[in-house]
């Protein structure tokens, strides 16, 4: 798997159909959440794209200070495709989400909005827990906070 990241600015559309596209299959359809995906933090945000021979099939959206979080950038609507689920390209994507954050953003903490599932993963890649649990479109979530 390669990744590129890219600005909203600079997506293609049929990118942008594209992550679309795996967002609704993995969020809406398979999770069975039926929600608003379309926030309007695409347009400020960065988007990593995990492809493997042209097909996207990881993916991040990199959200910087003030638009989700008022004191941090974040790393959101963290997605593998089922496709590769298992092969380990989870843990790269967020490693080079981690990485590319710092690279546009500095070494401001990065705070996530983290299915509560998900907790050891997020874990293990240096984030910590910051507070209480609470739903967030009827799936249990935590906030955890990655400190350089």
């Amino acid at each position: 798997m390669t990744f590129r990241c890219v600005h909203f600015d600079d997506l293609t559309k049929a990118e942008l159909y594209d992550l679309i596209a795996l967002r609704l299959e993995v969020f809406c359809v398979e999770q069975d959440c039926p929600y608003q995906d379309l926030d309007y933090k695409d347009q400020k945000a960065y988007h990593v794209l995990g492809e493997i021979n042209g097909e996207i099939l990881a993916y991040t959206r990199l959200v910087p200070k003030g638009v989700s979080y008022e004191m941090y950038p974040s790393i959101g609507r963290v997605i593998t495709s089922m496709k590769v689920r298992r092969d380990g390209y989870g843990k790269a994507l967020m490693e080079e989400s981690i990485r590319l954050c710092q690279q546009y953003f500095g070494e401001s903490p990065i705070k996530i909005s983290a299915q509560t599932y998900l907790k050891r993963f997020y874990k293990g890649l240096g984030f910590e827990q910051v507070g209480e649990g609470y739903l967030e479109d009827n799936i249990p979530h935590i906030p955890m906070l990655y400190r350089w």
